[in-house]
C-alpha cells in the first residue's frame, strides 16, 4: 500500500539547513519514487543522464530507465571484469593473451566495425589489449580477452552478469564483450552512469588509460574516439558506442574545480549529432548549478518510518558530504523532500538504501540523491508490532485507490 503523508515532519536538522539556504520548508512525502522529467536542458538523445560524481545526484535526466542496445559502451563492463581480476591478482597486466580464428574474423581487418587490427593467432600483452579496448574500441581485443578468462563470449558474459548484480547494475543483461547487436543485450542509462561511477572510483589506476588520446599497435595508430576528449575542459573518459539499433551514445566524465561529472547520453543520429550534443551537455552541467553544502559525511540527514521496528524511524544519511545542486536563478522556486516507500519493514541492516532526497523546482524534479541508513534497527516487540499493525490499519481506512 502506498502511503502519502504530507506535514513538517523531516528531521529538525534538515528543515533547518533548508530553511537558511533556500528560505522555503520542507515536507517528507512516503511514496513511491517518482521518475524525474527533463529539467530545463533539452536533448535530442533518446536516452540522457547527467549524474555528480561524489554524491550521486542526478541532475537531469531522460528516459534513463528506458532499455537500449549499449553497442561499444558495453565495453566498460567488459573492462571492469578485467579491472577486477587485476585487482585481485588473478591476472597481471604482462598476462598473455591469444587472438584466435573467431577474434580475427568477427573482430578485426575485415569485419567492417571497429577493431585493434590484431594478427591472428598473435599472441598479445593483456596491457595492450586494454588500451585495444579503451582506446580503439576493438572488437578483437574484447573477443581475446573474454575467449583468455572464460574460454568463450557466453562463459564472459556470464562473468559481466555477475559483477553487475555485485556492483549494483540491476537492469542491465550483457550477452557479449564487444556490444555487437544481440537482442537480450539491453542496459539503462543510469546503469550506465552507475557504473561508470563505479570504475572512477575503484580503479583509479586504469581509468587513467580512457584519457589516452591515441594508441598504435600494428604500425596503425587510432585516436580515441571519444569526441570531449580535448573539447570540454578536464575532460578523462569514457566511452563511445554505435550500432543502427542503438544510434550514436557515449559515456563520458570531465572534473572542474574539485568537481566531477558523469554523462550518458545514446539515440543520436550522427557522429557530429553526439559531438555536439556532447559537448553542450557537459558544459550545461558544469555551468547551471550552484552548489549548496548541507550536510558533512555521516551527518544525519533525517529520519524514514519503520514498520515492527524496536523504534518508530531509521535515521538516514547520504553517501559522504551532501550537497544540493541549485540551478541558477531558480533559488527561490526549491523544494527539497525525503522519499521513499514506507512504512519500511524492520528489521534493517546500516547502509541500505531506502530513500532519496529529491530537489524540485516549479514541481520538476531537478536532484535525487540516494539516502542510506545510518542504523541497524531490528524488529520490535510483539506489543510494538500490533501497534504499527493497528496503525497501518487506520490509514488505511482513509486511503482510497482506483
Amino acid at each position: 500500500m502506498l502511503i502519502n503523508v504530507s506535514g513538517c515532519i523531516m528531521a529538525n536538522t534538515l528543515q533547518l539547513k533548508l530553511a537558511r539556504s533556500f528560505a522555503l520548508s520542507a515536507v517528507m512525502w512516503l511514496a513511491g519514487l517518482a521518475a524525474a522529467t527533463a529539467q530545463e536542458f533539452q536533448t535530442s538523445a533518446e536516452q540522457a543522464i547527467v549524474m555528480d560524481y561524489d554524491s550521486g545526484s542526478v541532475l537531469f535526466q531522460k528516459n534513463a530507465d528506458q532499455p537500449m542496445p549499449p553497442a561499444s559502451m558495453a565495453k566498460l563492463m567488459t573492462m571492469e571484469v578485467v579491472f577486477d581480476a587485476l585487482t585481485r591478482g588473478q591476472l597481471t597486466e604482462e598476462s598473455l593473451f591469444s587472438i584466435s580464428e573467431d577474434a580475427w574474423r568477427r573482430g578485426g581487418t575485415n569485419s567492417g566495425g571497429s577493431s585493434m587490427f590484431a594478427k591472428l593467432n598473435s599472441d598479445i600483452a593483456l596491457t595492450d589489449l586494454m588500451r585495444g579496448v579503451i582506446v580503439q574500441s576493438g572488437n578483437d581485443a574484447s573477443i581475446a580477452i573474454a575467449e583468455g578468462m572464460a574460454g568463450s563470449e557466453v562463459g564472459f558474459a556470464g562473468l559481466m552478469n555477475e559483477r553487475a548484480r555485485r556492483i549494483g547494475l540491476r537492469n542491465s543483461t550483457f550477452r557479449n564483450s564487444t556490444g555487437l547487436p544481440h537482442p537480450e543485450q539491453l542496459v539503462t542509462a543510469r546503469d550506465l552512469a552507475y557504473l561508470a561511477r563505479h570504475i572512477i572510483k575503484t580503479y583509479p589506476e586504469y581509468y587513467k588509460i580512457y584519457s589516452e588520446p591515441e594508441f598504435t599497435w600494428n604500425r596503425i595508430r587510432q585516436r580515441n574516439r571519444n569526441p570531449i576528449l580535448g573539447r570540454v575542459e578536464g575532460a578523462d573518459g569514457l566511452k563511445t558506442g554505435f550500432t543502427e539499433a542503438s544510434g550514436y551514445g557515449l559515456v563520458g566524465s570531465a572534473t572542474r574545480d574539485g568537481r566531477r561529472i558523469i554523462m550518458v547520453l545514446n539515440g543520436m543520429a550522427s557522429k557530429k549529432d553526439r559531438s555536439a550534443e556532447a559537448v553542450k551537455l557537459m558544459r550545461w552541467a558544469f555551468r547551471a548549478f550552484q552548489t549548496i553544502n548541507l550536510f558533512d559525511d555521516g551527518e544525519i540527514v533525517g529520519e524514514a518510518t519503520l514498520y515492527g521496528g524496536e523504534k518508530s524511524g531509521v535515521a538516514l544519511k547520504a553517501e559522504g558530504p551532501l550537497s544540493i545542486f541549485v540551478p541558477i536563478g531558480f533559488r527561490d522556486r526549491l523544494k527539497a523532500d525525503i522519499v521513499f516507500r514506507g512504512p519500511i519493514e524492520a528489521p534493517v541492516e546500516a547502509g541500505q538504501q531506502v530513500a532519496m532526497l529529491q530537489v524540485t523546482v516549479n514541481g520538476k524534479i531537478t536532484q535525487e540523491t540516494p539516502l542510506y541508513t545510518a542504523e541497524d534497527v531490528g524488529v520490535g516487540s510483539i506489543t510494538q508490532r500490533a501497534v504499527d499493525a493497528m496503525q497501518e490499519l487506520i490509514i488505511g481506512l482513509f486511503i482510497f485507490e482506483e
